[in-house]
């Protein structure tokens, strides 16, 4: 298994992707290329009791807008459907029609919204209720992945994968083919042997909020 220097692979498969035509500038950041952050937050938040876009009087939509932008994102989207509030400074609402279907939807219509971006490279998945992440996870995970069309990653947290999630630019349609229901990306990731797992245990908790009393 490959592991990235100050990072440990936590996962059962390393980095075996191709070499891509963008290539890293200081910090890992693509010198040519685009990365953007999306921000999945159009749900009800039935079990939250509201929608977990306006939890905290805004606070963790902003946290989230701030991590991705922060941690090298060109680009954040936000997925709205539930609730529409107004968006921070350097974030753009994507309107998800059919929200109601579930997480999958988010994903589809995020995924076709940022596949219209001049020269992507790949894009950050995160979503709102997980208001400990920061750019510096965001960060740490695109060092990892280059970041590079081809390649795949995601943030683990105690030996537990979660988000961020880097998805190259390579893999949307693959990741579009596999959506359904209430999933996002997991199944496409699942199915995979060459994710990078990037320990970020050290920056934060990566739990989600699920109820009020979490």
């Amino acid at each position: 298994m490959e592991r990235t220097a100050g990072e440990t692979a936590t996962g059962d498969a390393g980095d075996r992707a191709a070499p891509s035509s963008a290539s890293a500038g200081p910090g890992g950041m693509p010198e040519h290329g685009t990365v953007v952050g999306i921000l999945l937050a159009a749900g009800a938040g039935t079990r939250y009791g509201m929608p977990k876009i306006l939890a905290h009087q805004g606070d963790w939509l902003r946290a989230g807008v701030d991590a991705l932008g922060g941690g090298g994102c060109a680009q954040v989207l936000v997925t709205i459907g539930a609730a529409a509030p107004e968006m921070p400074g350097g974030a753009r609402a994507v309107q998800v029609p059919d929200w109601r279907r579930g997480l999958s939807e988010s994903v589809r219509t995020a995924l076709l919204e940022a596949a219209d971006v001049p020269d992507l490279v790949g894009v950050v998945l995160h979503v709102v209720d997980i208001p400990d992440v920061t750019g510096e996870q965001v960060r740490r995970l695109l060092g990892a992945c280059g970041p590079r069309p081809g390649r795949l990653g995601r943030a683990g947290f105690a030996g537990s994968a979660g988000h961020p999630v880097y998805l190259g630019a390579d893999h949307l349609d693959g990741v579009l083919e596999s959506l359904s229901g209430d999933r996002g990306a997991g199944p496409y990731l699942a199915a995979r042997t060459d994710v990078i797992e990037v320990d970020c245990t050290d920056l934060g908790t990566g739990l989600d909020h699920d109820r009020p009393d979490v």
